[in-house]
Formats: structure tokens, sequence, C-alpha cells
């Protein structure tokens, strides 16, 4: 079976991996490993068969922002294939893993050889405007406390078994979430103490309990009105 069939991109899309899996190489990598770094001219594009990476942006005062982390299944490195302009992104691995690296060319080739995996491309490349555009408004209009709330029910998913929490698991470290959101990792930990406070999360082994998701989503759409 083809290794690129496990890809989300390109599963069930009806293509004959083998030509392209052919014409890429295959990567291994440590933890801590750069796979890609800022204004790299390259323009591979990496298929994540296994593994975690993390993907992070520089201000030109070189404070660094978290994106969000990539995991076995998903892809990065496509902008660069597509429009051929250097890196704007740095991607560190954060556990071992293998990933599938194909050219510019080649991934072209690959993504126009099937009009499913194209369209799936264009959904991919329009949700992460979305969310970008999301969240720069975010960080436009809300406060540290309302910015933290957005990000756990970004990061959250629904608690099986408990009708109305989410959870996010593993736990980011305070200084991960400070970094995902603009601030310092005092102001995260200072938060977290009031939401317990207010029992609005729960910590427990291996997870954050967003317990009342209803109330974090309601603070933040009231905190966008009251900036209107």
């Amino acid at each position: 079976m083809a290794r690129l069939a496990a890809i989300a991109l390109l599963s069930d899309a009806g293509i004959d991996f083998a030509p392209f899996e052919a014409r890429a190489h295959w990567r291994k990598f440590e933890p801590d490993e750069v796979l890609v770094d800022f204004h790299d001219l390259s323009s591979d594009v990496y298929f994540l068969v296994s593994g975690e990476v993390r993907v992070l942006v520089r201000t030109p005062a070189g404070k660094e922002v978290i994106l969000g982390e990539t995991r076995g299944g998903q892809l990065f490195g496509e902008l660069a294939a597509i429009d051929g302009v250097k890196r704007s992104a740095n991607v560190t691995a954060l556990t071992r893993g293998e990933t599938c690296v194909m050219s510019a060319k080649v991934f072209r080739d690959l993504v126009f050889s099937s009009q499913v995996v194209t369209e799936r491309l264009l959904r991919l490349l329009t949700a992460r405007v979305r969310e970008l555009n999301e969240r720069f408004i975010e960080h436009a209009v809300l406060d540290v406390r309302h910015r933290l709330y957005a990000e756990l029910l970004r990061l959250s998913v629904p608690r099986g078994g408990h009708p109305g929490e989410r959870v996010v698991t593993p736990p980011p470290f305070h200084h991960v979430l400070a970094n995902r959101i603009c601030c310092r990792r005092e102001q995260v930990t200072r938060e977290f103490t009031t939401m317990a406070q207010e029992e609005l999360i729960e910590r427990t082994r291996g997870a954050i309990v967003v317990r009342r998701p209803d109330i974090l989503k309601a603070r933040i759409d009231e905190a966008m009105r009251e900036d209107v």
C-alpha cells in the first residue's frame, strides 16, 4: 500500500502514488530538529507520515508566535511550492517522526492529477485563511483573558461522556499558550487560576477540562460587541 495514501489530503483520491513516491524522498527526524526555517529559499512540500511538528512565525523584533501543531497525516510547506516565495515560518519537530519530502514540481503534478485533491487543497488553504483572520481579529480587539478563552475553545474537543464539556489533551504548557496569544507566561498562569476558581476549567491527569465552554463563548461574544 502506498504510504502517501495515509495523508488526509490524498486519501481515497483514486491516484496511483507510485510514480510520485518514486520522485520524492523520505526523511526521518528527531525531537527539536528544524525541518523548515524562516526565509529558507527551498520550496519542498512535507507530507507528515508520523510524528508531530510545531509551526511558528517570528516578528522583525524577534518575537515568536506559535501558529499551531501539525500531526501525522497532514502536510506543510505548500505555500512556497505554490508561489515560490521564501519560507515565512519555522517548523520544528516536537517528536520523532518521518516525512515524505516532495519538490514543488512533483507536488503540483500530484495536485493537478486529481480534481479531488485540487479541491481539497483549496478547502485546506481557505480554512487556514479563515482561522488566521479569526485570530487576527482576536488579537486586535480582545484582551489577554478573552484571547485565552478563544484559544482554549479552539484547541479543545468534545469530552466523551460529559455533554457540554470540552477537553484539551495533552495540556499545553503555559509558555506555549502565551506564545500562541502573544502575552507573558505569568498572565496565562494568572488567568488559569481565576478560571479554576470560577469552576470554568478543571485540571485532570493529562488534560484541561473546559467545564463551561458556553460561558467562555458568551464572554468572548460580549467582549467583541463592547469593542465595536
